[in-house]
């Protein structure tokens, strides 16, 4: 006689029975305004809050909501709603650079975020609609649409947001666990895979309030889960590599208004004419677009006493500057002077690969939107995937461009693109940034949590220099080693030691989590098929 597995031991109509039982004022009647709150409380377990518990309680209420429902409709609307709140709640920084910066009309511009959040809502109600679509498809049990077919799909969904026209992966539900028992997973299956470990935690969570099906299961997979974190966070996939370097983050606090302004121009080069040159250093990194001149535009001296200071003192300068490559060619770009004379003719050059819609590019068709703001917008040219980094005193750094370090598998790839082709791998990892658009805000601590992901998905410190914060120093198991106070004007000075090696993530991107993912789904697929064929 054969055994039923613990995955097929229960039937849908379960649940279904104990929403029932409920009033129907307490079942759905104050529904959706959960979910909209959820999602908003969501917003606490990131960066500046970091209570990461509360990513997994309200994600296990969403997936109960989905658990007791039968309607596809509404549980679509649930997620939703919840991805809705979420949104709006951790982006609304966006409507201060659209408004307070780009002078466009306070109602626009909140009508702009409420249109994001409901675009980035969408997601959620996929993953939601599709488990919902499935389960009427399919005999499936609660404990396998909790434990396997809704956390593949939340990971797909948060995969999908980050990549579907160019990507938006802003407070991707894996980075609030950048802290925590489940960081240890990042050098495996990077920020997705987290999310997906996250939600299996959710759907156990959800399983046990809903006192149906194997009470044990989900209890221990819960438990394992976060202890294999514990465990995995202790192993050191890279390793050090040649002497620390020290370096010298430059923080100029230039207020965005005055970022542009003729007025302010020289005042703010010559500012940054004399922090480069207070002290000599290994590296010295200014922020994005810290000259906001083209090289031809700057004062005749001006790139040249740079220059000079460098070949006389030793140093290497990361110098973030746009470059333009003929009429109507224009780059983000990083240029790298170092002692060697040659780099006075031909410097160091990064050019940002990854660009923001509306900030570094104009999407077809939406000229019209960005001509209702005042800030100087236009399309500028894509660097290449994978580029060489800047060696400084036998260290190796790979520059990324605000934005860009959104992106793990990018940077992933240049990475092991790098070793693939024969070339220089980086030890450091470099961020140049400058949000002063999003004012004193949230999204500055949030962009902190990101940087701190990708070194946990490469094993590889992160040097940040920001224009208003945050100017940090990041290990190489995303721990905070320093950090400048945010809108000051300061410069952050550290020893640090690079790192070689590969992570899984570093070889396999999201492949990995692609793969789990989908092997989860396809077990989903089995044991329904195994519990209809014995009804």
């Amino acid at each position: 006689m054969n055994r039923p597995s613990p995955f097929a031991t229960e039937n849908s109509t379960t649940i279904a029975a104990d929403a029932a039982a409920l009033p129907t004022s307490t079942a759905s009647r104050w529904t959706p305004l959960f979910a909209v709150l959820a999602g908003v409380a969501n917003v606490l377990a990131f960066a500046p809050f970091n209570i990461w518990p509360i990513q997994i309680l309200t994600l296990a209420w969403l997936f109960r909501q989905v658990a007791r429902g039968d309607s596809l409709k509404r549980n679509a609307l649930t997620g939703w709603l919840y991805g809705f709140g979420w949104a709006a709640c951790g982006v609304h920084w966006l409507y201060i650079s659209m408004h307070d910066y780009g002078g466009m009309a306070a109602w626009m511009a909140a009508l702009a975020v409420g249109l994001l959040a409901a675009y980035l809502g969408i997601y959620a109600a996929l993953s939601t609609g599709i488990a919902s679509w499935l389960r009427r498809r399919r005999p499936m049990s609660p404990t396998v649409l909790l434990l396997l077919v809704l956390p593949a799909l939340w990971a797909l969904t948060e995969w999908a947001r980050g990549w579907i026209f160019t990507g938006f992966p802003w407070l991707t539900s894996g980075y609030a666990h950048s802290v925590g028992p489940f960081a240890g997973y990042a050098p495996l299956v990077g920020v997705y895979g987290i999310a997906w470990i996250a939600a299996a935690v959710a759907g156990a969570l959800a399983m046990l309030s809903l006192r149906t099906g194997p009470r044990a299961l989900p209890a221990v997979l819960a438990v394992a889960l976060a202890g294999a974190g514990v465990a995995l966070h202790a192993i050191d996939w890279t390793h050090a590599a040649g002497r620390p370097i020290t370096v010298r983050l430059l923080q100029g606090n230039i207020p965005q208004e005055m970022k542009f302004s003729n007025d302010a121009l020289l005042s703010s080069l010559m500012m940054y004419d004399e922090m480069i040159r207070s002290a000599p250093t290994d590296l010295i990194a200014t922020p994005e677009t810290a000259v906001p001149l083209l090289p031809q535009q700057l004062p005749p001296d001006y790139l040249a006493r740079l220059i000079r200071f460098v070949q006389t003192s030793g140093s290497h300068l990361a110098l973030g500057i746009p470059l333009s490559d003929g009429p109507g060619l224009y780059a983000n770009s990083v240029i790298g002077f170092s002692p060697d004379p040659a780099t006075a003719r031909t410097p160091y050059r990064y050019d940002k690969h990854h660009l923001v819609p509306f900030g570094e590019f104009i999407p077809f068709g939406f000229h019209w939107f960005v001509d209702m703001m005042s800030i100087p917008l236009g399309d500028m040219t894509r660097g290449k995937p994978l580029q060489m980094p800047f060696e400084v005193r036998q260290q190796w750094i790979m520059p990324n461009i605000c934005y860009e370090d959104l992106f793990g598998e990018e940077i992933a790839a240049q990475l092991g693109g790098a070793y693939y082709a024969g070339q220089p791998q980086a030890s450091i990892l470099l961020n140049l940034s400058n949000i002063a658009w999003f004012g004193n805000s949230i999204a500055l601590p949030q962009h902190l949590q990101i940087s701190q992901m990708r070194t946990l998905e490469t094993g590889r410190p992160m040097l940040r220099s920001t224009n208003t914060g945050a100017t940090a120093v990041i290990g190489p198991k995303g721990q905070l080693e320093s950090e400048l106070q945010p809108y000051t004007r300061n410069m952050l000075s550290a020893s640090v030691q690079g790192y070689q090696g590969q992570t899984p993530y570093i070889l396999l991107g999201n492949k990995l989590m692609l793969a789990l993912t989908a092997a989860a789904l396809a077990a989903a697929w089995l044991l329904s098929r195994r519990k209809g064929a014995k009804e």
